[in-house]
């Protein structure tokens, strides 16, 4: 079996293998989304083909909704060339649950794929801003994706570039991602400033507001150099027009792995190959992920939306979104995973579910959660955090049949610490709670400074993941030599006052010097790592 729209027309065959396949109408829902679209996604990530796109699959399986999702990809076009089109857009999700069951369900619910890379194919995306029916624009873009400014404050070289072009001139394609969303506007605007809502579901706090802002910067600078109509930013800044509800979402999605590929394989379908792109995505036909799934909406659309609460989804106000993604991003998950990724890459791990089996490293997130975070986090009133820390600490992270790999997670560390750590550090000095009782902060910190020297606790080299300060932080940390603490003058200190990446000045505070003397610990050659967790954590 393969996976397109003509093969699974075989139905016995592919319930034979266990796998649900789609229970409404997929010619009629490509028609009806053609004819009038109404929700366009940015982003053909995993995340978004396993979650959003199957929650529309629901609507559309219960006679809910009518159309599907058009997905349009700005950074990577090899995806829809190499995955999306010749599987006719359908993926194959497979949940791997904590028990061992699997679930296998064929999601159709994406009626087209684009790529928006040139002024040929941006003419396509152009075309659905421009109709009535468009009410929703969502996005899984990574929330790097956001930043126009390089790590020294200066604008990135490809928005600056953009600020100088005519966003509605003959063949214009903007460089940067969102240059190109608001030229998207700007066509909405011209066709009659329609009202549309621009929804981030990515993994960060406020992103909404990190969209918006972005959006408003391009539009301000064309607006100074006479590129667009001055009711353009009138038109971005109307809420009653163009709103940018902020979301929470939450679903642990790992690259494509091996074993799932040939589990599929074993029970007859063809095709399932991981690949790697060009830029050095990986991606497959099917997605594997978690069950527990959390997807948390500002409910602000201007010009309707789907019924996303029948499929689960909470629809409520800023503030309630905002405490959800509080209590996820600061405290109940997402500095656990940060603070374990760099110590299971330092100790060899290739798997989440085996670092759960390490004393240590549970000794490290059981008490970054319970023990540091948990008397600051923000409840939300619609989700315990205890109960959802229970569940991250006792389900999900431990679940043996998640492929989760800590190099994933340890992906951008840089852009994600100001949040992970830093609004944890800014919630103890503003309760006046001692910074001095924090243990496990300071130890991921210090953790992530050693992971940057590239080192193994054997002493072996290591690769470190992909960040987009990478470069710059490893030339801060230049001179210091594993195994030789007293090559270490104070290196950190250049990067631990650098508020942008820890959302204060740590230096300012008793943390740089404990910093200083975890780093130390774990720089003392072979097994320092393991010793110093061991140490602080006992």
């Amino acid at each position: 079996m393969r996976l397109n729209s003509s093969e699974i027309k075989d139905k016995a065959a592919w319930e034979k293998a266990g796998i649900t396949l789609p229970g409404f109408n997929i010619e009629a829902m490509i028609a009806e989304t053609a004819k009038a679209p109404k929700w366009v996604h940015f982003g053909a990530g995993n995340i978004f083909r396993i979650f959003p796109a199957a929650l529309q699959q629901d609507l559309l399986e219960r006679g809910i909704e009518k159309t599907g999702i058009i997905m349009v990809a700005g950074r990577d076009g090899e995806i829809i060339d190499k995955v999306f089109k010749p599987h006719d857009n359908l993926t194959l999700a497979v949940i791997l649950k904590a028990d061992g069951s699997i679930e296998k369900r064929v999601i159709a619910s994406v009626a087209d794929s684009l790529w928006m890379g040139n002024s040929a194919d941006f003419e396509n995306p152009k075309k659905i801003f421009r109709s009535p029916s468009l009410s929703m624009a969502s996005f899984t873009i990574t929330e790097k994706a956001y930043n126009l400014k390089a790590g020294n404050g200066n604008f990135l070289p490809d928005a600056a570039g953009d600020f100088e072009n005519n966003p509605a001139g003959n063949n214009a394609c903007p460089a940067h991602y969102l240059a190109k969303i608001t030229a998207l506007l700007l066509e909405r605007f011209l066709a009659g400033a329609l009202p549309l809502a621009l929804v981030s579901m990515d993994n960060c706090s406020q992103n909404g507001d990190k969209l918006k802002e972005a959006v408003v910067a391009f539009a301000q600078e064309w607006a100074e150099r006479g590129l667009t109509e001055k009711g353009f930013m009138n038109y971005i800044n109307n809420p009653e027009k163009v709103a940018f509800p902020w979301t929470m979402i939450d679903k642990i999605t790992p690259a494509p792995h091996k074993d799932v590929r040939k589990m599929l394989e074993n029970d007859g379908i063809c095709g399932m190959d991981t690949i790697v792109t060009s830029k050095n995505t990986y991606i497959a036909p099917f997605v594997n992920a978690e069950r527990p799934q959390y997807l948390v909406i500002e409910d602000k659309f201007p010009n309707g939306r789907p019924a996303l609460e029948e499929a689960g989804v909470y629809m409520t106000d800023r503030d309630t979104v905002n405490k959800v993604e509080r209590m996820k991003v600061t405290t109940c998950l997402n500095p656990l995973h940060t603070a374990m990724s760099v110590y299971g890459c330092l100790l060899g791990y290739t798997l989440i579910c085996d670092e759960m089996k390490d004393a240590d490293i549970l000794a490290l997130i059981r008490r970054l959660g319970y023990v540091e975070g948990l008397p600051v986090v923000t409840d939300p009133g619609i989700l315990s955090p205890r109960i959802f820390i229970d569940e991250v600490v006792q389900e999900r992270l431990p679940n043996p049949f998640m492929p989760d790999d800590p190099r994933r997670i340890a992906t951008d560390t840089s852009q994600k610490v100001g949040i992970r750590f830093g609004e944890t550090i800014k919630s103890y000095i503003s309760r006046g709670l001692s910074l001095s009782e924090l243990v496990s902060i300071p130890l991921a910190i210090a953790g992530w400074m050693r992971y940057l020297l590239a080192v193994d606790d054997m002493g072996g080299a290591m690769e470190v993941s992909s960040d987009p300060m990478k470069e710059d932080l490893q030339a801060k940390l230049r001179g210091i030599i594993w195994n030789e603490p007293a090559s270490y003058s104070g290196q950190l200190r250049q990067i631990l006052s650098n508020p942008v990446i820890f959302g204060s000045d740590l230096t300012e505070t008793v943390l740089a010097d404990k910093i200083e003397e975890m780093f130390l610990g774990l720089l003392a050659g072979v097994g320092a790592v393991r010793a110093t967790l061991h140490k602080y954590l006992t």
